[in-house]
């Protein structure tokens, strides 16, 4: 009687242990080798059970057959305490690259916002710095009497001024584009129009933005590497995709800003290696916002940008 009570408890263990090892397939991306360990915990629940009813049927079991009974619940003790510490692992693992992700995250937002923290002070050094240097240059030339002057000294004037106009606009581009200063007044979408329109194109694609609405409480980091993707994702466009028509949305929906971009370009196969750093540096920042991308593009066939961002 005892003996069957343990080979039932055996069967119970090995069952509990085939559900366990079962429950990881999924962790493990469906593995053949790892759905073959289950079928094999599978069949060894089988056997078990086999064995007790063959012990059950059995009017005189031997010694031999008491052994084989008692050296099978120790089995299927072992592989049950096996497959709660396999799962540990697992469970451990799946941590390890959370953590692993997260610094991840950590590391390259710091890289960003230190980035961008130098890229404002250059652009305050451009504007503050030589900017009133080129106005005060064009106010000197301005005093000059163009009366009292030969036709040609006019004519060099002239030049000069157009010139130093040309530089102080050539500055507040420099600026702007190094730290958007309509960002931080007006906003990112007016920001971006701004930047879609002072691009110096002779056939641009007309650029429409649809679905935008984006929650107070973002951060203005945040802001900044959104402005700083999709404007990397216009000029990508305007390089390669010879598209007509651009399409962004910015909204918030579930407690995650999603943002959808797409041309109607010549698209490309996303498997294949570019020479470019252009998506490299979007994934990067996505990923310092701990942000999901995904591609969706075919030769001949246009650009679709799905991008996922936690709140």
């Amino acid at each position: 009687m005892v003996i069957q009570t343990a080979l039932l408890f055996s069967v119970l263990l090995q069952f509990g242990a085939f559900f366990k090892i079962l429950g990881l397939i999924r962790k493990t991306r469906f593995n053949i080798s790892w759905i073959s360990i289950s079928i094999a915990f599978f069949l060894m629940a089988v056997r078990r059970g086999n064995e007790l009813m063959t012990f059950a049927a059995t009017p005189e079991p031997t010694p031999v057959d008491y052994f084989n009974s008692w050296t099978s619940v120790f089995i299927s003790l072992l592989m049950f305490v096996s497959s709660f510490y396999i799962r540990r692992i697992f469970n451990l693992q799946e941590e390890i690259d959370k953590l692993r992700k997260q610094s991840e995250a950590k590391v390259l937002s710091a890289i960003i916002n230190t980035e961008e923290k130098e890229r404002a002070l250059f652009s305050r050094e451009l504007h503050d710095g030589l900017g009133p240097i080129l106005s005060s240059i064009k106010m000197a030339f301005s005093a000059i009497d163009k009366e009292n002057i030969g036709q040609k000294n006019k004519l060099i004037v002239s030049r000069t001024e157009t010139s130093i106009d040309h530089a102080v606009t050539a500055v507040r581009e420099i600026s702007n584009n190094l730290s958007p200063h309509l960002l931080e007044a007006f906003g990112l979408k007016k920001a971006l129009l701004s930047f879609y329109n002072s691009i110096a194109v002779s056939q641009k694609p007309v650029l429409e933005l649809e679905k935008y609405s984006i929650p107070k409480e973002l951060s203005k980091n945040t802001e900044v590497i959104i402005y700083r993707i999709i404007c990397e994702l216009i000029n990508n466009t305007l390089k390669h995709a010879k598209a007509s028509k651009i399409t962004v949305g910015v909204f918030h929906h579930l407690r995650k800003l999603e943002i959808h971009y797409s041309d109607n370009g010549c698209g490309f196969d996303p498997d294949t290696k570019t020479t470019g750093n252009g998506l490299a540096n979007i994934s990067s920042r996505v990923k310092s916002l701990d942000g999901k991308v995904n591609i969706f593009s075919k030769k001949n066939d246009g650009f679709y940008m799905k991008i996922n961002i936690p709140l």
